[in-house]
């Protein structure tokens, strides 16, 4: 696919001179290469981008940058992410990292539905955001390992019990407050929908059991089932079971 281009600007929440300083590094080094760029495997985070550049219409070159190779860590890719992980995204105008980060950004830079309309919208998108990384990535995580990412022998039900109790908390928020709204927002599917869809779909793939909370349930199958959002129902790997109980801390840590 071709590339495209915008126009504006952004502010974010992390070091400004950093993000300018790798950001002119990437330009300096690149000058001839097109834009906008969306780094990473859609095996990894990087779907989460992907779903919303579709949702918004947008071309994009996709360069299938993948951890399990060793790529993210090669000197081009660190000028575009210091820290070595997808996804990354490089436009005329911004070189981001952080996948919801990068979602808010193409929410704001092209307006639609699934933008925030008033700062009161703003904020919610942004707390939804943020809830689901604070709350549910990390034990969903530990319990797609447990259901799915480990080879079947090294799975530990009671590391997967461990993480479904953990996850029983914010999935019983998210389930009364779709109880009263169709969507996060309201009446209509946004950014923020999106980026919490995007991270649970961790939850199917590794079937997860949600009867317990239906509205959630239900809410995450009309999300998953946008044309746009596809590119989840592929994803398909193995990560190796650490060793060593220390291994594990460091691995969710």
């Amino acid at each position: 696919m071709k590339a495209s281009t915008a126009s504006g600007s952004i502010r974010t929440s992390f070091s400004p001179t950093l993000t300018r300083r790798h950001y002119a590094s990437y330009k300096a080094n690149n000058r001839r290469t097109p834009m906008s760029r969306l780094y990473g495997s859609l095996h990894s985070r990087a779907h989460r981008c992907a779903w919303m550049l579709k949702e918004l219409n947008l071309s994009f070159e996709h360069v299938a940058t993948n951890f399990t190779d060793g790529s993210t860590h090669k000197p081009d890719f660190l000028k575009i992410n210091p820290n070595g992980r997808v996804p990354a995204f490089v436009s005329d105008e911004v070189c981001l990292f952080e996948s919801l980060a990068i979602n808010l950004h193409l929410a704001r830079r092209h307006p639609s539905d699934l933008s925030p309309a008033t700062l009161v919208e703003e904020a919610l998108v942004t707390q939804w955001s943020f809830w689901v990384v604070t709350e549910i990535e990390k034990p969903l995580l530990l319990a797609a390992a447990n259901s799915i990412l480990f080879d079947a022998d090294k799975r530990n039900p009671s590391e997967l019990k461990v993480a479904l109790t953990k996850l029983g908390r914010p999935f019983s928020v998210l389930d009364r407050h779709l109880s009263e709204h169709a969507y996060l927002l309201g009446d209509r599917f946004t950014v923020a929908d999106l980026n919490v869809a995007a991270v649970l779909t961790l939850a199917r793939l590794g079937s997860l059991d949600l009867s317990e909370w239906p509205r959630l349930d239900e809410w995450l199958g009309s999300c998953l089932e946008r044309p746009a959002a596809a590119d989840w129902k592929t994803i398909s790997f193995r990560v190796p079971r650490p060793e060593t109980d220390l291994g594990m801390l460091a691995m969710f840590v």
